[in-house]
């Protein structure tokens, strides 16, 4: 597997055109480089901004991961058992403003601040 097809696979997977749109032409331009150092200094940038990337899609599959597990539970966080369960609620008491910054921090990811 060549290092254009990695990359693009691993870019295919995202539904972020933004990050692809970014992406391909730094890999475009790795390849086509001659010089060793400005080549090298071109696959460190596009693995760190892939890395940036598949972070913040981990982040995102995690918080969709609590999110579905409150509603799926349908209890709110004293403990009483709700009835009719309010999507926007559940996902602000799910646990990701907690959960996230810790697994985050726990596996090296730069965390963010949201604001919801």
């Amino acid at each position: 597997m060549t290092l254009q097809s990695w990359m693009r696979s691993r870019l295919e997977r995202w539904c972020a055109k933004s990050w692809r749109s970014i992406m391909i032409p730094l890999v475009n331009a790795l390849l086509a480089e001659d010089d060793k150092d400005r080549r090298m200094n071109l696959f460190i940038e596009a693995c760190s901004k892939l890395k940036e990337y598949e972070n913040v899609e981990a982040a995102s599959v995690l918080e969709l991961a609590l999110w579905k597990g409150k509603l799926k539970s349908g209890w709110s966080n004293d403990g009483a058992k709700r009835q009719a369960l309010d999507r926007g609620e559940c996902r602000c008491v799910c646990g990701s403003n907690i959960v996230i910054p810790n697994v985050a921090m726990f596996l090296g990811m730069i965390a963010t601040t949201r604001s919801d």
